[in-house]
């Protein structure tokens, strides 16, 4: 299963200036995976610990933090000799050993020799104000579902996602019945690793819904395992109202909708929670399209949406005959779903920070912006092959971008004022926009 982030880990294991890394995501993405595979791929051993309920490693790093003492204790836990030269050393969830994670700053600064990945699902919500961080000694990279390109991939369509990178639109076109078969595929199966894997082995579309329900279960279990008693019943009152924010027509988040009376207040600390285990990503509205975004943010006003479009799908209970009847499944749920994918898709290029604008009035929206190099570029979602564009046409007359996007089922063109981009196309938005 080929993982885009596996070319970032070689640039780092080059880099001149490498520091440990830490690979941060929720639980089931992929971590421990992409960091094996890593050292498979890139070295000629890798000495693996898991902290996870690991009493010798908790006891270790309680005591002294000098870096041969720490060597050789790894290499016992591990059974591998380390080689400064062709060793990967592997922290998985280093979170459980908050001393593990201050460790870094004297790896860095002691024996910066060493390459050392860690990983963690719940890092924002383990590092209480008594961890000493090793802040500026580490390099970070976030570790997402498969975005709709590495789907292809991992299903055997290289070409066809080939050949949306050399942006061929007339040959792009002529496969388009393939595209959307595939993208149709994604909404339900989404980029959760082990679902994409069971359906790569058996097309079995409800083994893939037991698997996603799973996951929900156990995302479920994390909150009250590792969450305050106190917050958890908000937590899980506020996640499972995400489907229902998303359905609605404006997909602003009210906090209404979660139990009626309800006030921001009282579920700041649940939604933290969400965010640092990174299984809902915020949307925040800007009140005006200028640079940079973050300054024109209007706190109080911001959708959320969660980590994956296939646990969304099963979220809501998705029957898997929308996959069948025609082009249907892009426009369930009022198209909560198509916003979801293009979120995601946004997110995981891992270029841009993703806002939406609309007037102080709500008379018009766009459902995302955000910043390419010095340009605001604003993306409207169709989730059919609705092509009226009412807000994107007005935002343009009052605005003027270089760049206007509308994403939808239509087939790619340019015209005067804006670009049609396919939704199975979106992962191309970088290299249009430039």
């Amino acid at each position: 299963m080929y993982r885009k982030a596996i070319d970032e880990l070689k640039k780092w294991k080059d880099s001149g200036t490498r520091k440990p890394l830490i690979i941060r995501g929720a639980r089931q993405v992929g971590k421990t995976w992409l960091m094996k595979r890593f050292g498979e791929e890139c070295y000629k051993q890798y000495a693996y610990i898991n902290f996870d309920n690991n009493e010798r490693m908790e006891n270790l790093f309680k005591g002294d933090l000098n870096i041969d003492r720490l060597i050789t204790a790894l290499q016992i836990e591990s059974g591998v000799t380390i080689d400064v030269s062709n060793t990967l050393i592997i922290f998985d969830e280093v979170q459980e050993v908050p001393r593990a994670l201050t460790s870094l700053k004297y790896f860095y600064e002691n024996a910066p020799q060493y390459h050392i990945v860690c990983a963690g699902s719940l890092l924002g919500v383990a590092l209480h104000p008594g961890t000493s961080f090793p802040v500026g000694k580490v390099d970070f990279t976030d570790l997402y579902p498969l975005n709709f390109t590495e789907f292809m991939m991992a299903t055997g369509n290289e070409n066809l996602a080939e050949l949306l990178t050399k942006q061929d639109f007339g040959l792009i076109t002529s496969f388009k019945g393939r595209y959307i078969d595939l993208l149709k595929q994604y909404y339900y199966v989404g980029g959760m690793p082990e679902a994409v894997a069971s359906f790569i082995g058996k097309q079995d579309y409800s083994e893939v819904r037991e698997i996603q329900k799973k996951l929900l279960s156990a995302y479920e279990q994390d909150f009250s395992k590792h969450a305050p008693n106190e917050t958890v019943p908000r937590i899980r009152m506020l996640w499972n109202s995400v489907p229902s924010q998303l359905a609605k027509e404006n997909r602003k988040f009210i906090y209404g909708l979660i139990r009626e009376g309800a006030r921001a207040k009282e579920y700041e600390l649940a939604m933290t929670w969400l965010l640092d285990c990174g299984l809902i990503y915020k949307v925040g509205r800007v009140s005006k399209p200028d640079m940079p975004l973050a300054a024109y943010q209007d706190m109080s006003a911001f959708k959320l949406f969660i980590l994956d479009v296939g646990l969304l799908s099963a979220l809501t209970s998705l029957d898997i005959k929308s996959i069948l009847e025609g082009n249907k499944i892009f426009e369930e749920f009022k198209g909560s779903l198509t916003e979801q994918y293009i979120l995601q898709q946004l997110v995981a290029t891992k270029e841009v920070t993703p806002y939406y604008w609309s007037t102080d009035k709500g008379t018009a929206e766009i459902d995302f912006i955000f910043q390419s190099e010095s340009e605001i570029v604003p993306l409207e979602v169709k989730a059919a092959e609705n092509l009226q564009a009412k807000s994107l046409k007005s935002y343009c007359a009052k605005y003027n971008p270089k760049y206007a996007i509308r994403t939808s089922m239509s087939d790619y063109r340019k015209e005067e004022w804006l670009t049609n981009l396919p939704l199975y196309a979106i992962n191309v938005i970088g290299e249009i926009v430039k």
